[in-house]
């Protein structure tokens, strides 16, 4: 069997404020096989970029406390690693593609330039040898005229070709796992679907590992192996794309895609939104943070959260009620 390319084990972040305490992400464990995509779905503030950002060592601590069983990337603990030895990985072995290339990228510096300088940092190749894979890598990800635009500023792109820049960037050492943190919100949707079938493409022809952050069911469906819906700073529910889509078996999960317009339905049927709000992160969760708003409480749902734990073969949810039983009632 192929060993895993990134393993987390009871994930917890926390923000220290000056009067207060965010529960960010509550225990969180997953893990990405070689070659395969994750995607990691869930409304905003439910810990998704949070917890990726934990992995790679982008949380000031302070405010931020990050703690863990293990983060294992490569069989090598990320979280006895120096600062020195995170600068070293990330962009080279692990990359990580942002929500917003125009703050991502440095805007006084041009694209060129920017992207050799990330290429020279990890690989021990001089500057003409990293030109021309810039320049390779530009064509790769579609930038028309690529060679005469090395010399532009970010300001002089639009906003999928900005986001082509931070895939190029991203690909530009070869990395065993990429993380994209909703790469294509800020898009219109004839761009996300280029940006998406780019991001396939480059995918196979690489080999790479993909992390897939998006609060968007829709775009996952076609792009990732596995699902892990979160909620609260928890993994509620994992299990393969098919089986999530067609046969979801926590609660939310469940409302979630309830909610969503269909193409298959009557426009006269409304959607189902899921009442109450998202739980308070300011109080550490002791009870099922999804109570609340959940219609298959029992009792024990008010006094301890449950663990994940399995209900079928590679699916999880962490729930006292498995729903498929309560519909057939």
């Amino acid at each position: 069997m192929a060993k895993k390319v990134l393993e987390v084990e009871d994930l917890h972040t926390i923000f220290h404020m000056r009067d207060e305490t965010i529960y960010a992400v509550n225990g969180v464990s997953f893990h990405v096989m070689p070659g395969e995509t994750l995607g990691i779905v869930g409304e905003s503030g439910c810990g998704k970029s949070v917890s990726m950002l934990s992995v790679m060592g982008l949380i000031p601590q302070p405010p931020g406390q990050i703690h863990a069983n293990r983060i294992l990337f490569n069989n090598m603990d990320l979280l006895q690693n120096t600062k020195e030895e995170m600068r070293e990985i990330r962009g080279a072995q692990i990359a990580m593609i942002f929500q917003d290339p125009m703050t991502s990228l440095n805007p006084v510096m041009t694209i060129g330039y920017q992207i050799v300088e990330a290429i020279r940092v990890h690989l021990d190749i001089t500057k003409v040898e990293a030109c021309k894979r810039t320049l390779k890598l530009l064509q790769q990800v579609g930038i028309p005229d690529a060679k005469e635009r090395l010399g532009d500023y970010p300001h002089q792109f639009s906003g999928g070709m900005r986001q082509r820049v931070m895939i190029a960037m991203a690909l530009s050492c070869s990395p065993k796992l990429v993380i994209a943190d909703e790469p294509t919100t800020a898009l219109d949707v004839t761009i996300q679907a280029q940006i998406v079938h780019l991001v396939k493409r480059l995918r196979d022809q690489i080999g790479m590992s993909l992390i897939w952050i998006t609060h968007d069911l829709g775009l996952i469906a076609g792009l990732a192996d596995r699902v892990a819906v979160m909620y609260a700073g928890l993994i509620v529910e994992e299990a393969s794309i098919e089986k999530v889509y067609s046969n979801p078996r926590h609660p939310y999960t469940h409302a979630l895609l309830k909610s969503l317009p269909r193409i298959d339905n009557s426009l006269r049927e409304k959607l189902i939104p899921i009442d109450g709000s998202p739980p308070d992160l300011y109080q550490s969760p002791r009870l099922c943070p999804f109570a609340p708003r959940c219609k298959y409480t029992l009792s024990k749902c008010w006094d301890e959260n449950p663990g994940l734990r399995e209900v079928g073969p590679g699916h999880k949810i962490a729930c006292w009620v498995d729903i498929v039983d309560q519909e057939k009632r």
